[in-house]
């Protein structure tokens, strides 16, 4: 029986269960917003949390901390067919994400469930992604501007000088 185990087994090796909540949690932090199952969301999503607060402390020992149960890797990017180094996962958490959530108190994730299901097996697809990129994330979905909104136009009242400067007139 397996009551009071936290965490769930995912039909894989304790090794490779380890090392994918690595790999997805440093996804996760290097793009700030991933695509995975639900289930993998859910494991990684605590794990991804822990180190978060642990990046809130900012000390050298959590710092150390952190690499030791993430590891650090580099952040890469492709420029014109050469490969750069960007920074570090860890140095991106600590200088970038940490300092974001100083005044949240928990809560650093979100899963959005997919409309669309995997091809190969029809499992359920979700977003794993880090609080406060909803904004960054609409822009780039919708591409254009948004408009202002419509100015209430006052009805015109008619003043009566004009008229009684016709009839003046007249």
């Amino acid at each position: 029986m397996r009551h009071r185990i936290a965490g769930g087994q995912l039909n894989r090796t304790s090794a490779h269960r380890i090392a994918m909540r690595r790999n997805l949690t440093a996804a996760l932090f290097e793009h700030e917003t991933i695509s995975t199952t639900m289930p993998k969301a859910k494991h990684v999503k605590s794990f991804a949390e822990k180190l978060i607060t642990l990046a809130k402390k900012g000390n050298l020992a959590a710092r150390r901390r952190a690499i030791a149960i993430l590891g650090d890797r580099d952040i890469v990017e492709e420029v014109d067919g050469e490969i750069r180094k960007k920074g570090t996962v860890i140095a991106k958490l600590f200088s970038e994400i940490g300092p974001r959530y100083l005044d949240r108190p928990g809560g650093y994730t979100r899963i959005i469930k997919l409309a669309k299901k995997r091809l190969g097996d029809n499992g359920q697809l979700v977003l794993l992604q880090l609080v406060g990129q909803e904004s960054q994330a609409e822009t780039s979905q919708k591409g254009g501007k948004k408009r202002a909104p419509k100015k209430k136009t006052a009805k015109k009242v008619k003043s009566k000088q004009p008229e009684e400067k016709q009839q003046e007139g007249e």
